[in-house]
Formats: structure tokens, sequence, C-alpha cells
């Protein structure tokens, strides 16, 4: 229990500055999940779903955290430049867990929709319902110590048009590269140079025939160490649609835990696609449930991870309702002395019948020292599914490579096209078309090692 001590001090310590910074909803969770996290603590690695990431180990530093709401010297506006073409999105901030209120004027959504400040919006009914559930550490940490975070509700039968655009911004509060003295917002700071821990929510809503699409952007303003822990919970109702982009491009000193919690009704349709071009060490958990009739879901990833980086992809797919269908891909290039890894389930529970699923995992792994570990697993309990699953870890066919070199292509040039080619299949599936396109070109910019930080974000420079 080395590790989670200091979060339990911490609780303990700080309870009444963290409830008096959020809301009363927020609050009325927290004790049920610090009971939750003191009882379980953080997972070894013989937990299954757990086994390929030592989540003790991540949560070990002692980082700090505000958690009395410091101002964040930042204006997103003016720092960050979005630099996809035509995306035309409608663009929105989260400065660490803290949603950037000073927005510009969003009169282009349509009535009724809501895209604000979790504490300032979040409701009893939908909130920690399904996290709440999970069983998980991480995310029981998370609802003891998140303030704050992104909500958003769209109405019966709206459509939007627009693609809502959130860009997660990680930046210290702190002037100075030591924390400590009258800059501390907790006890817990000032041990740990200039890092710092955020814990971010996110709550989406929405009721029967609505449809929105929702890009995530990742990106760190500082080169400091960060640990942020982040839980999506997402109500799709029924016949509604939702495509959630989730894009990672931080730095190797950047510690990713990111739980997404969806829960569909009947004929409701979900596109969730997850996206790692730069990171430290990312471990996400999908965890679906299709629980109405004809429900229908598509989960893509892709990674390309160098140098000692590590990325862990963790889903749990469940058919609870009949006529549903999953499908999952994943692809990992992997260089360096980097490490993979993708654990993927579906169960179908009994009375699930009709159900049709297809899981597929592919990976390259372009050195000897790089690793990839993969695990699909089908659990099943009715008895009319067709049901599938597959992984693969190989390098570059060297055929097709002496076919490219005999034609005057270069070792390296006829490698990075290849590996553009097995990346861009899970692209392709993206259905938002201009960040498709100018994510083919952040892609091969990566494989040519010309993608150092995020192309359009001048946080940094």
């Amino acid at each position: 229990m080395n590790s989670e001590r200091q979060y339990i001090e911490l609780y303990e310590e700080c309870h009444e500055m963290i409830c008096g910074h959020s809301s009363d909803v927020m609050n009325a969770q927290r004790d049920e999940a610090f009971k939750r996290f003191v009882s379980s603590g953080f997972p070894s690695r013989k937990v299954e779903r757990y086994k390929y990431t030592d989540i003790a180990a991540l949560f070990a530093p002692d980082y700090g955290l505000n958690l009395n709401r410091l101002q964040i010297p930042v204006d997103p506006y003016k720092a960050f430049r979005c630099d996809v073409p035509n995306l035309s999105t409608s663009l929105y901030f989260v400065v660490n867990d803290m949603f950037y209120h000073d927005e510009k004027p969003k009169g282009h959504l349509p009535e009724g929709v809501i895209v604000g400040s979790l504490k300032d919006f979040a409701t009893s009914e939908y909130y920690n319902h399904l996290a709440g559930q999970a069983n998980d550490a991480v995310t029981d940490l998370n609802t003891m110590l998140a303030q704050d975070g992104l909500f958003v509700y769209v109405p019966k039968g709206v459509k939007v048009d627009r693609a809502i655009q959130v860009i997660n911004i990680l930046k210290t509060p702190f002037k100075s590269p030591r924390l400590g003295g009258q800059q501390e917002s907790s006890p817990k700071q000032g041990r740990q140079e200039g890092s710092l821990m955020v814990n971010r929510r996110v709550l989406i809503i929405l009721e029967a025939n609505a449809e929105i699409k929702m890009l995530f952007c990742d990106h760190t303003a500082d080169d400091r160490r960060f640990l942020t822990t982040q839980v999506i919970e997402a109500f799709v109702g029924e016949g509604a649609s939702l495509d959630l982009y989730c894009l990672e491009e931080t730095h190797y000193k950047n510690v990713r835990v990111s739980n997404v919690y969806i829960d569909q009704q009947r004929d409701s349709r979900v596109n969730h696609n997850v996206i790692t071009l730069h990171n430290g060490i990312t471990r996400n958990k999908l965890d679906l449930t299709l629980s109405g009739d004809g429900a229908e879901c598509q989960c893509y990833g892709c990674v390309i991870a160098d140098k000692q980086q590590h990325v862990d992809n963790n889903t749990l797919i469940t058919h609870r309702a009949a006529h549903c269908t999953s499908n999952e891909l994943y692809k990992y290039v992997l260089d360096d002395e980097s490490t993979g890894a993708f654990a993927g389930r579906v169960l179908v529970q009994p009375g699930a019948q009709k159900t049709a699923s297809q899981m597929t995992n592919q990976n390259l792994t372009a050195t000897k020292k790089a690793r990839m570990y993969t695990q699909p697993m089908l659990e099943i309990y009715a008895d009319d599914v067709k049901c599938a699953h597959g992984s693969t870890v190989g390098q570059l066919n060297d055929a097709a490579l002496f076919y490219m070199r005999q034609r005057g292509i270069s070792l390296e040039e006829a490698k990075t096209l290849l590996q553009n080619a097995f990346i861009n299949e899970v692209i392709d599936h993206m259905e938002l078309a201009p960040l498709r396109d100018r994510l083919h070109y952040l892609v091969e910019k990566r494989f040519r090692g010309e993608l150092n930080k995020c192309d359009g974000c001048k946080l940094c420079k």
C-alpha cells in the first residue's frame, strides 16, 4: 500500500479543500470512491486487466496537485492554432482539469446543446453511474480528486453538424520549477520538482436520436513531468450517434491513464478512435456496453511508438442485447525499445443472440528490442452468434522491401512507405474527412522523425 498511502493521506487532509472547489454532485460521490480505493488499492500486475502496465509504479512519485485552483498562466486562444484545414470545429479548452470559461461565443450550436464546465452542469442522474460500477482503483482515485472537467449534453433529436473539438492542455500553474512556499496548493506539493498530477472528468449525454462528433486532443505546454488520470462517461440514447476521437501528442515525460465508459441503447451507433502519436507512458481502457437491441460500435486504434515509450490499450465490449454488432481494429508500429500491449475481450452474455463481433490486432516491430504483447479474447454465453478474433506480430515484408529497393527507393524510404500504409488502414475509417486527411500527413511526418511536438500548437514555441 506504499503508492496508495500518499493519496489516502492527501484525501483525508484536503477533503474540505477538494470539495470547496467543486460541486455538490461531484462531492456526493467522493467518499464512496475513497472507501473502495482504501479497500482495493492499486491493482498489481497479477490482475488480468493490468498485467502489462505497473500502475502502482506510475503513481508512486510524489506529484503536486492544484487542489486550491491556482490560476493557470495561459490564454489558449492566443497560444493554440488549429492546423487542420477546413475542420470547422467548435473549439473548447480544458486547461489541466479546468474548463476554460473565457471562450468565444458559440452561437452556432443548436438550441439546447450544452458544452461547459462539469462542476456547473453535472447531474446526479448520470455522473459516476457507469464509472462507479467499474471496480477500478484509478477510476475511484479520479472520482476522489477530480474537481472539474467537461460536460456535453445533446437533447432528443438534435444533430450537431459541426464537430466539437476539445483541446486538453497540460500546464503547471507554478512560476518556478521548484514548488513550495506560498505557491503550494496542498501538503503533497513541493517534493517533486515542477511535476503535476491532473484528474480530469468528462460526462457526455446524448438523448434519443441525437448526434455529435467529438475530437479530444491532448497536448503538453510545459517541459515538466505530468501524470493525468481521465475518466470519460458517455450515455448514448436510443437511435443516437456518437463519434469520439482521442488524439494524444504529448511528450516523453507524460504519463496518461485514461478510462472510457460507454453505454449504448437500442439502435445507437458509436465510433471510437484512439490515436497515440507522441507520449511517454499511456494506458487506455475502454469499457463499452451494448445494452439495447440493434446497437453498433466501431472501435479503432493506432499507435506509433519509439525510444522507451509504452502504450497499453485494454478493451472490454459487452453484448447484453440481441442483434448487436461490434468491430475492433488496433494497429501498432513499434521502434527502438518501445513496448506495446493490446488486450481485448468481447463478452457475449446470455440472451444476446444474433451478435456479430470481429476483433483484430495487427502489429509491426521494427527492431529486435521492441516488444509487443497481444491478448484477444472471446467469452460467449449465447449459441447463435458470429464472433471472430485474431492477432499478428511481425516485421516489414522482406519481399515488398526488395521490390521497392529494385526500383530505386532507399531502404529508409521503403520502410516509411510500408509503415505508413500499414497505419493508414485505421485512419481511413475516420468519418471526419479533414481530420482524416490531416492525420495521414501527421503520421507520415511521425515516421520520418519530423513530428517532435504537435503541429499547430504554439504553446512550447
